[in-house]
């Protein structure tokens, strides 16, 4: 089996999961892992797909003709996907929303060699205080050589900081 990486982005309307399952499951292919989401009147997404070795230029070829509807990019991902690291944690990181927390952020973990698996940003209205609050939730792995404590205390640092409350789970 190969392994591929979609992304795809159009704009919003009914139907566009659905196109591209269709396509995928004509070609043989198991959707396996995805994330998808409306934002902004647009539909953007990643899956994650393996399908016979065989059969992975016709289904690329298929996905091509979703163009006008939806832009696709294939990428061939890694036979055995990405080797898991000896450690994940959660970060879960709250605050007033201004510009430059989520680059702040992550230029502390890629300082520190720290690679992000997954993150969720959202802003929702404050309601108590009003404003904006920025919220995210960042799953990172730790390569060898970092210490959980060395990041948690630059984490804390930086939070304070930029004044946002950064919480820890492994």
């Amino acid at each position: 089996m190969t392994t591929l990486v979609l992304t795809i982005v159009g704009d919003d309307r009914a139907g566009l999961v659905s196109s591209v399952a269709d396509i995928v499951d004509a070609h043989g292919g198991n959707w396996e892992n995805s994330e998808l989401a409306e934002l902004a009147g647009a539909f953007a997404g990643i899956v994650e797909v393996s399908v016979a070795a065989d059969r992975a230029d016709a289904l690329r070829a298929a996905l091509e003709g979703l163009a006008g509807t939806l832009a696709v990019t294939v990428h061939v991902g890694s036979p055995e996907g990405t080797a898991s690291a000896p450690h994940s944690v959660t970060l879960d990181v709250i605050g007033n929303d201004r510009s430059g927390i989520v680059r702040e952020i992550t230029s502390a973990l890629s300082a520190r060699g720290v690679s992000i698996e997954r993150m969720s940003t959202q802003t929702t209205d404050a309601a108590m205080a009003g404003g904006r609050l920025f919220e995210a939730s960042i799953t990172v792995t730790l390569v060898a050589g970092v210490e959980i404590d060395d990041l948690v205390d630059e984490l804390e640092r930086l939070a304070a900081e930029i004044q946002v409350d950064v919480s820890l789970a492994d």
